[in-house]
């Protein structure tokens, strides 16, 4: 089973580069969003006690999340593995996410950053806020601010995957294409080891 960690700030590609990855090695989706919402409109245990917190303003406790990620994964185990969009973001996240994916005798093979300069990542935002209407990407402040909240409890997990041999940074800057070959290339050499 191949699973992948797509890492990266906001902007930096994660959302375009999942989509051809999930594509080009038929794996599936894990976006926890999408899990929360799916859990929520099926009135699952899980999806009742993650409304209980949003609706309180909470955020939903990583037991909850690891739930609904271990449903999805014992629910899908036709795919060929699966890639993680958006989640873990938190080093206590990914050592849940290890302890649950051993229960499937499985790990994450590979993890992959996308690197990006924070003042092209700012352009980037304030440009899809245009198109997409989203709030949060028309403010540079508010952006400047997702960054600091990404540095300071997302970008450990570089250090956590680098200390087990997983972590490969990609260049998420020109050619939607030129990156995507770059990510199948550090793919492609761990499929080949077998790792």
């Amino acid at each position: 089973m191949l699973n992948i960690v797509i890492f990266g700030p906001p902007g930096a590609g994660k959302g375009t580069q999942s989509e051809k990855i999930l594509r080009h090695y038929n794996l599936a989706h894990i976006s926890t969003g999408d899990l929360l919402r799916a859990e929520r409109a099926a009135g699952s245990e899980l999806g009742k006690a993650a409304e209980a917190y949003i609706n309180q303003g909470q955020l939903v406790p990583d037991e909850v999340v690891i739930g609904m990620v271990h449903n999805f994964i014992a629910h899908n185990q036709g795919k060929a593995g699966f890639i993680f969009d958006g989640f873990p973001r938190t080093v206590k996240q990914a050592e849940s996410l290890d302890e649950m994916l051993l229960g499937f005798q499985t790990t994450i093979q590979v993890v992959l950053g996308l690197e990006v300069e924070e003042d092209e990542l700012v352009k980037r935002l304030l440009l899809r806020g245009k198109t997409s209407g989203r709030v949060d990407d028309q403010d540079e402040s508010t952006i400047r601010n997702r960054f600091r909240e990404y540095q300071a409890k997302t970008m450990p997990l570089s250090d956590f995957y680098k200390a087990q041999g997983k972590y490969r940074d990609i260049m998420g800057i020109g050619e939607v294409e030129d990156i995507f070959s770059a990510l199948c290339t550090e793919i492609d050499q761990v499929k080949v080891a077998g790792v």
